[in-house]
């Protein structure tokens, strides 16, 4: 199979690092927004075509599937571009920072049938998986769910520390990786929701601090805290408590709420979330069927991020 990716960032270069481990798969074109460091990056992976022009890419006869990690504004219309285009697409985390362009990517996947994927990463990190087999298993319930996102971007910079040519959100981006999986793990509709946020950032337009609270239909709580001020330990912070006992899930690793930590190596075949994810994705192209992540699936995602937004400023 062979694979285009858009978007030579820090997670570009993740998506890279996880397709190199699947087999079977060529990255055969690199879409970046400036040639030179483009061209470096090709020439690090082995890829043979690198360029700035994202319709040239969508127009190579031998790609059968894009990967858009590019920036989040940019997602649904290019995600539109590459389904018109007859190509599978997975769509890094968000889909789109509006309901309504979210809601278009999902009408032209059912239009086409094509292989719509969504990055929504923790359903796929072995902690979280770990999570989800107890409670697939009928060995936990959730109670409730407490969950920090927390990083230090006062500046525009990526997760390289390199600066951004476009503006990360809280509510589009963050917090959509924490509303999913509440929905996901409860299986269960919002049934009520609230948010705060603090002031917008002067010059990136933005609010830094946000606290957004959830309740599932049968009772699950969901509290959501977030910020771009953390001067302090970075990442998202997982705490479910359970009718079954209290895990913490950070990243690939899980711990019990007395900070034990369990072994989730043979949860999946390997320990890297984002590789689980591009393998979902290549998967679910050759077996011709829906992935965990579809556009489909975390579609009430996006309704409720779209409600959200509709009751604060800068949104």
């Amino acid at each position: 199979m062979k694979i285009a990716l858009a978007g030579g960032g820090a997670f570009g270069e993740k998506h890279l690092d996880g397709l190199a481990k699947i087999e079977g798969v060529e990255v055969v074109s690199l879409v970046g927004r400036r040639i030179e460091p483009t061209q470096e990056m090709a020439d690090k992976y082995g890829v043979g075509h690198a360029t700035t022009d994202f319709d040239e890419m969508l127009a190579m006869d031998e790609v059968d599937a894009v990967i858009l990690c590019t920036p989040t504004q940019m997602h649904a219309e290019q995600a539109i571009a590459c389904m018109d285009a007859g190509k599978h697409v997975e769509v890094e985390i968000p889909l789109a920072d509006s309901l309504a362009d979210s809601e278009a990517v999902l009408a032209k996947q059912q239009e086409t049938g094509l292989v719509c994927m969504v990055g929504h990463t923790r359903r796929f990190n072995p902690s979280h998986q770990w999570v989800k087999n107890k409670i697939d298993a009928g060995e936990l319930t959730i109670q409730s769910m407490d969950v920090e996102t927390f990083f230090f971007r006062r500046q525009n910079m990526n997760a390289k520390g390199e600066p951004r040519s476009w503006t990360d959100h809280l509510l589009w981006h963050h917090a959509a990786h924490t509303v999913d999986i509440f929905q996901y793990m409860t299986g269960e509709p919002v049934s009520e929701m609230n948010i705060l946020q603090g002031p917008l950032h002067a010059e990136l337009g933005i609010a830094m601090d946000m606290s957004i609270q959830m309740k599932s239909a049968k009772g699950q709580i969901l509290t959501l805290a977030l910020s771009f001020n953390n001067d302090g330990p970075l990442g998202t912070f997982f705490r479910y408590i359970c009718d079954n006992g209290t895990y913490l899930a950070r990243y690939d690793d899980l711990f019990t709420g007395k900070e034990e930590q369990i072994d989730v190596s043979d949860v999946d075949v390997s320990m890297n979330g984002i590789e689980l994810q591009d393998r979902e994705f290549i998967s679910a192209i050759r077996e011709g069927r829906e992935p965990n992540s579809s556009v489909a699936q975390v579609l009430p995602c996006y309704r409720a991020l779209g409600e959200l937004a509709s009751r604060v400023e800068g949104a």
